[in-house]
């Protein structure tokens, strides 16, 4: 809904309400004359000042020194967007301060939206799981549209990081350690937060982050370094990022991290050359949190001036939180050490978005109490959580019939440190949920075991699990109970950002509690709560059934409870491949072969193996189980050769064989056994949820060209070499159910 307003200096309103119809329907000349006009107002210290961004938390508290500084900078256009600001009065009172400034540039205000808004959803990696793009877009849409609804412009989402390592926290945040599932999430939720265009009121700006190599940090430990060959950046970790570009994605994030000791901030390799040059990338770059402050840190940056020359020039466009280019980048301009024409570039970037976004037709058009109310309130948006949630938890072992749990049990016992967790369940980067509205699995079981089940609960102990004090009161409950569930894991901070693990184990004595319950003649069906992959050998060697629930958000506790009692059939996948010990990490199914390869385990003398533990992972990428069984038969090819500009297509029969409806991820792999460049043992190169009821089957078909067989040669160019190329389908990496190879020809 417009208010009318326009610019009121009477050169910029002339200048400005050109095209001032909805907002993001105007055209891209058009954003361009009403950008070019605006800057040729610009003084350099304005200009500087629309790339600065600041938190204001401080806002929502008492009126200090530091807040009237900060209200001074809004007002005479010395921050062009703030983050930590939420809710409509504080968007609208912070907006009216710009507002005040000499050119009325509105606010662009951002935040970490980054698995929901108010409504919280599976962490990302968790919802990674499911496999499913639909579900993963609509996820984004409904947390996009109850931020837009708060007047948020913008989220620092999706993290698009290929993730490999389970001791750095925030693979929580990430897709998991494959590049091209990690691509095709990377869209969805670029598709999810901002909708079909722009400007759209309950859109958001999405930003892909953190550009790039972020997720290779040596040793899982945050902000650590990184060193990578060319080859492997354009392999696996810039594939997500360069989806979500062709996605539409509005902003960029660069990252803390050095690569190969340049620190990705000041990166124009990454920033100039590949994002802005090849790949033509329109949209803006912003920091990370202090990131160009940090090259001091670094020893890269002389001191504050200095960071903010080197990142200015590398292409990082806006600085979060350093208070670098306020300090010094405008002394830098008139010194000679930056070319003001790139402060321009980077200011017609900014701008361009906040007309894109229609902020100069009506400043306040995303703070609308009505749509916050009307947003926040939808009881779709839990209806979605629980569905969402449902399809993400990943059934890891499932024997001696142990799961479903059947109804009309006589008594069920909930054990565990997290079995009556509530603030757990939602992980890291909570924006505004109240745990104390969430219910937790003891209340989930207590719902669906109906009144006729006694379910009791006692914790055994905390997450920390230090001691054993508690064990007595939950082995009683267990041994008076038909049914026992052990709910363990992490607590919820102990994954995310700064949440690094030399140990990912279960913490303290969490699987003492486990073998105590077997001791007594009680094996739990175990379900555990974490924010990246575990070890816990023994409960994987000696439980029936395990649920790997991650962080399941708002409805999690119901979710995990659907799928405990048979509501819900599992079908979620592995999106990260799960070591036995800590010694395998990082561990990824798609490694490269070895003059020496592993082919049987009991043979692996003068071998590339372990010789004290298994080389295999313990849960395999992609792995996943059904309360049902599928068949996979009759694989078909269109041909058995390709030429270059040539396509086949690879059929098979998928047949529900159990008793039950289900849902399968059908996966596809390739390998390319001769090649200029040594290939993966395996890659995926496709998958299709399929839904079959009992009894059903289906024919499944995938499409493949030469961009399927095609990779990074020595000299990073894009080819698909001629040969013998072998393809697998199957239900998992390590569960292939039918092979069959083709050959592409050379013309």
């Amino acid at each position: 809904m417009k208010h009318g307003w326009r610019l009121a200096a009477a050169a910029a309103a002339a200048a400005l309400a050109l095209g001032a119809g909805p907002a993001g329907a105007a055209e891209a000349g058009d954003v361009a004359q009403r950008v070019e006009a605006l800057l040729r107002q610009m003084t350099l210290e304005e200009k500087v000042g629309q790339l600065n961004q600041l938190s204001g938390k401080e806002f929502t508290g008492p009126a200090t020194d530091k807040v009237r500084s900060m209200e001074t900078e809004i007002r005479s256009g010395r921050v062009g967007s703030m983050l930590n600001i939420k809710g409509v009065p504080d968007t609208r009172r912070l907006q009216a301060l710009a507002l005040q400034s000499r050119l009325k540039i509105p606010l662009l205000f951002g935040l970490d939206v980054i698995h929901g808004y108010q409504t919280v959803f599976p962490v990302p990696l968790g919802e990674s799981a499911s496999w499913d793009m639909e579900e993963i877009e609509e996820s984004s849409r409904i947390a996009a549209r109850e931020a837009a609804g708060s007047g948020i412009h913008w989220t620092f989402a999706p993290m698009v990081d290929v993730g490999r390592d389970p001791r750095w926290g925030r693979v929580m945040e990430g897709a998991g350690e494959d590049s091209y599932l990690g691509a095709r999430i990377a869209a969805a939720r670029v598709r999810g937060f901002q909708g079909k265009q722009l400007g759209g009121v309950e859109s958001v700006m999405a930003t892909a982050k953190h550009f790039a190599t972020y997720g290779a940090a040596i040793a899982g430990r945050d902000y650590n370094a990184v060193d990578m060959s060319e080859h492997l950046l354009h392999e696996t970790y810039l594939p997500p990022f360069k989806a979500a570009l062709d996605a539409g994605a509005a902003t960029f994030m660069n990252a803390f991290n050095t690569l190969n000791g340049i620190p990705a901030t000041a990166h124009s390799g990454l920033q100039r050359d590949i994002l802005k040059g090849a790949w033509g990338f329109k949209g803006f770059v912003v920091s990370d949190w202090g990131s160009v402050r940090e090259m001091v840190v670094h020893g890269y940056a002389a001191d504050l001036p200095d960071a903010a020359a080197k990142a200015l020039v590398a292409g990082s466009d806006m600085d979060m939180e350093s208070n670098a280019y306020s300090t010094g980048l405008a002394a830098q301009v008139r010194a000679g050490k930056v070319p003001e024409a790139l402060v321009d570039d980077a200011v017609r970037r900014v701008l361009a978005k906040k007309f894109e976004l229609g902020l100069f037709d009506d400043p306040y058009r995303f703070s609308n109490a009505e749509r916050e109310r009307a947003a926040l309130n939808d009881p779709r948006h839990r209806q979605a959580a629980r569905r969402i949630a449902g399809k993400s938890i990943v059934l890891l072992k499932n024997e001696k019939a142990a799961l479903p749990l059947r109804r009309g049990l006589g008594s069920i016992a909930v054990i565990g440190p997290l079995a009556d967790a509530r603030r757990d369940l939602e992980g890291g980067w909570i924006v505004k949920s109240d745990a104390a509205n969430l219910a937790s699995l003891v209340d989930a079981v207590r719902e669906q075991a109906g009144p006729g089940t006694r379910v009791t609960y006692a914790p055994g102990c905390d997450v920390a699990c230090r001691d054993d004090r508690g064990f007595k009161a939950a082995l009683d409950a267990a041994s008076a109970a038909d049914a026992v569930v052990l709910a363990v894991g992490e607590s919820w901070d102990m994954s995310g950002e700064a949440k690094s693990r030399a140990d990912i184990g279960l913490p303290g004595r969490q699987s003492e509690l486990f073998d105590a319950l077997r001791a007594i003649g009680k094996t739990p069906v175990v379900v555990m709560m974490a924010g990246r992959p575990m070890t816990f050998e023994n409960v994987a060697e000696q439980a029936d059934a395990i649920l790997y629930a991650w962080f399941a958000g708002s409805e999690g506790a119901r979710a995990i409870a659907d799928v405990l009692f048979g509501a819900v059939n599992p079908s979620a996948k592995l999106p990260m491949s799960f070591p036995r010990n800590l010694g395998q990490v990082p561990i990824s199914y798609q490694q490269y072969e070895t003059g020496r390869p592993v082919r049987d385990e009991k043979n692996i003398v003068y071998k590339s193996a372990y010789i004290d533990s298994p080389n295999t992972p313990r849960y395999a990428f992609g792995h996943g189980l059904s309360y049902t069984r599928f068949a996979y038969r009759d694989l078909r090819l269109s041909a058995s050769a390709m030429a270059p500009n040539g396509k086949l297509t690879l059929s098979f029969t998928l047949a529900n064989t159990g008793k039950v409806a289900g849902a399968e991820v059908v996966q596809l792999y390739l390998r390319d056994p001769l090649a200029s460049v040594v290939r993966p043992v395996k890659e995926l190169k496709g998958f299709q949820r399929i839904e079959l009821q009992p009894g059903q089957q289906k024919t499944v078909s995938f499409s493949i060209d030469r961009d399927t067989l095609a990779f990074h040669n020595r000299k990073l160019e894009w080819v698909a070499e001629p040969g013998k190329f072998e393809l697998m389908v199957g239900s998992a990496s390590d569960d292939i159910r039918l092979r069959d190879s083709i050959t592409l020809t050379e013309r």
